[in-house]
């Protein structure tokens, strides 16, 4: 049912003030329909900070609501909401948690994306009520300010009407659902199945049910792991392991053959179709480079295409330039370099483009100066992107190389406070012609060209699907940045994108505020790849070139560090050069998106004394989840300690000759965690027995009380249908996690949901 046009969520909702705990008679709620960044009256605040406080808004009609935007005063104040909640409902009781977050205490609004979907068709739901419950201020022991706030959404009743009578129908099945596993838990299964009958309402996927059958009803945990290694086979528990977190698994890639040289700044592209890589270009230390060089992936050999472009009518040679591929015509496009302030002549400030036929091995120059023809300027450290299917390449950022005439020793316009940077550009191949998308903002812009805030060392990815341009982090001046936000390339809305997880907030759940990381992006699973580089620390820069690893998850807006390595010391790179990429940065990275593979290839590994250094290693680097096989023992692992939980109650002789066999076959007895959790499984035999342990303590001394255990032959339990049942019941509760919602009962339980 849900739609697929993001423009139906960009209406402007609006809405009045329903209620509020509390407000300074100076700051009143209704100051919050109205933004105004330079008054400082123009916000709602609370009268205390401890107690909690909370902005009640009513929609003038139900509504989907997406997104939710917080505007702020014109500078840093310690009443801004450093944390906070959003709650929705159709009704003013009752409502549903739909954001986690907080705002960073600048001037800068921030918008985020409310939960606005249910069920496992992902159904759209609608709200009419919104609470804001703020948390904490900046400021410690501050009221907290709410300045400006904007919903975006759809609010036409035609297409409104059917996902109430859905949302209502949806919430009707789920009490209903909730009965059912509450009254099965209670061995209750004549009401279980009257409810079934008399609604047309299912617990759960019959074959889930056959599960429960077999395991809870009869006992037979044997049928039970062929039960999951079935369901294994058929794919029901592929959600699971994607939903895993992935494991980073470096291989040095190693050749005797002719390979390029120590390099940094080089640029490298992959083509998974022909699986080579390309690269171009970089500074070794003492001079720049204008080799082409490719690499087979199935042969694993490098093979110099041509040892100097320029003599074949290519590119001179070059650092810090940036490269783009179109597979399906085989064209590599190069713009952008960097050069040194005493080569800053008017002849060499030239931007020039160039495009290389891979099929006849040609290469074309499209412009002696971009810059002359509506392009940019000669930049580095920009970013390069293509839409390959509308043979558009966009190019955002970089820091514009000027004169030194025209500007001082650091590159700056006198007057000026940072340096010069370019704005978001698009070049349209077949057409051969270029358009101004956005200014940065220190630059002077036509009234009909949005401004960004642009910068340098920045990451940008287009996804074809989404049609959006990701963009991260880089460098403004002396300032790091940290946004992250998207430019829609068709209807050129840009969108800055917050964290809905509050706990990413912290520096352990983001991607360091930094430089020259590299990013990639796989489409089709929705992901993001980022490997960090610099640190924004320069003046230690031995002791902050450090590697990480992070996974943007776009659907779920989430980062995920699944690599860290801060080692500094020598001695330690020394002895793991064959294992894993010593930190650097200047490196290039790239990706396979069909065999979901990475290679990452040479950069600077920031030695101070060792300046000239660069790094020729190669590397490939492969994200793994767990295997079906490894879920599968996970699986066996849970059902083989729950039925020894069961021998245990009647027979210790028994459980114990089942925990040395059957549990301990599938333990990995090299896992320290694995090993540690099986030899505490012993502790269930005896530990409601005390007593009796004792006493088979005291029989033998010499002997171990596993021993005497077996000798004496008893049961330490006298247990009830009741104990079976439950351990049975917690053990199916624990399975239905790896299958898919949509597939299992419900996973809360009713009991939990009654008020107190």
């Amino acid at each position: 049912m849900a739609s697929n046009e993001n423009s139906d969520f960009q209406k402007v909702l609006e809405f009045k003030i329903y209620k509020c705990s509390s407000f300074s008679s100076s700051y009143v709620p209704e100051n919050i329909l109205v933004d105004k960044p330079s008054d400082q009256t123009s916000r709602w605040s609370s009268d205390i900070d401890n107690h909690p406080q909370f902005l009640i808004l009513k929609l003038q009609c139900p509504s989907i609501v997406k997104t939710i935007t917080f505007g702020k005063y014109e500078k840093t104040h310690v009443c801004n909401i450093k944390k906070f909640k959003v709650y929705g409902s159709l009704e003013a009781e009752n409502m549903m948690e739909l954001l986690e977050s907080g705002l960073k205490n600048d001037s800068t609004s921030e918008t985020f994306e409310l939960k606005h979907t249910l069920g496992n068709e992902e159904n759209y739901f609608p709200i009419k009520y919104i609470k804001i419950l703020p948390l904490q201020s900046w400021g410690p022991s501050f009221h907290f300010s709410i300045w400006h706030v904007r919903l975006t959404g759809i609010d036409n009743p035609k297409i409104i009407k059917p996902y109430i009578e859905w949302f209502n129908l949806y919430r009707q099945k789920e009490v209903i659902r909730l009965c059912m596993k509450h009254f099965r838990r209670l061995e209750q299964p004549e009401i279980v199945e009257t409810l079934q009958r008399v609604t047309g309402v299912a617990l759960e996927d019959p074959r889930m049910t056959g599960l429960y059958d077999l395991l809870v009803i009869k006992g037979d945990h044997l049928q039970a792991e062929r039960f999951i290694s079935n369901a294994v086979m058929m794919g029901l528990l592929n959600d699971y392991i994607n939903a895993q977190t992935y494991r980073a698994v470096w291989s040095k890639l190693s050749t005797n053959d002719l390979k390029p040289g120590m390099r940094g700044g080089h640029q490298m592209v992959l083509d998974p179709s022909a699986e080579l890589v390309y690269l171009f270009g970089g500074w070794d230390g003492n001079q720049d480079l204008s080799d082409l060089w490719a690499y087979s992936i199935a042969s694993n050999k490098w093979t110099i295409i041509c040892k100097d472009t320029e003599t074949v009518g290519g590119p001179s040679a070059r650092s810090c330039h940036k490269m783009c591929l179109d597979p399906k015509r085989r064209q590599l496009f190069t713009f952008g370099r960097y050069l040194d302030t005493q080569y800053r002549i008017p002849e060499n400030l030239k931007s020039d483009f160039f495009v290389y036929d891979i099929e006849s091995d040609h290469w074309t120059q499209i412009s002696e100066d971009t810059g002359a023809v509506g392009g940019p300027q000669l930049i580095f450290d920009h970013q390069m992107s293509m839409d390959i299917e509308k043979r558009t390449i966009y190019i955002f950022g970089g820091r514009v190389l000027v004169s030194p005439t025209n500007s001082d020793e650091h590159g700056m316009v006198p007057g000026t406070t940072e340096p010069i940077f370019s704005g978001l550009y698009s070049y349209h191949v077949s057409t051969g012609t270029w358009n101004r998308l956005a200014c940065d903002i220190a630059r002077t812009c036509p009234t009909n060209v949005p401004t960004i805030r642009s910068r340098a060392g920045h990451s940008m990815l287009f996804h074809p699907g989404l049609r959006k341009l990701y963009i991260f982090a880089g460098q403004r001046g002396k300032e790091y940045l940290s946004d992250f936000f998207t430019y829609e390339i068709d209807t050129h809305h840009i969108e800055h994108i917050s964290f809905n997880d509050f706990s990413t907030k912290d520096s352990n759940h983001v991607p360091a505020v930094g430089y020259a990381q590299r990013a990639t992006i796989d489409p089709e699973l929705g992901e993001i790849y980022i490997l960090s580089g610099l640190s924004k620390d320069k003046d230690k820069r031995d002791d902050n070139v450090q590697h990480s690893f992070w996974v943007y998850n776009i659907k779920n807006n989430k980062w995920s560090c699944i690599y860290r390595n801060e080692n500094v010391g020598e001695k330690y790179w020394n002895k793991m050069q064959d294992y894993e990429p010593c930190p650097r940065f200047a490196h290039q990275l790239v990706y396979d998106h069909a065999k979901k593979v990475h290679y990452l290839f040479g950069g600077n590994p920031g030695r101070s004394r060792l300046r000239s250094l660069r790094l020729d290693d190669f590397w490939q680097l492969k994200l793994c989840r767990p295997s079906h096989e490894q879920i599968l023992k996970r699986c066996k692992l849970l059902i083989r300690k729950h039925k020894f939980e069961e021998l245990a109650l009647n027979n210790s002789v028994e459980a114990l000759e089942y925990l040395q066999t059957k549990v301990s076959e599938i333990i990995d007895h090299n896992d320290v965690e694995q090993t540690k959790e099986f030899q505490l499984l012993t502790s269930i035999l005896f530990r409601e027995q005390n007593s009796l342990l004792g006493e088979a303590t005291n029989s033998n001394s010499s002997g171990s009380v596993i021993g005497n255990l077996v000798n004496m032959g008893t049961s330490l339990y006298c247990p009830t249908t009741r104990d079976i049942h439950t351990l049975r019941t917690e053990l199916y509760d624990k399975l239905t996690e790896f299958f898919p919602e949509s597939l299992t009962q419900p996973r809360a339980n009713l009991i939990y949901l009654l008020p107190l």
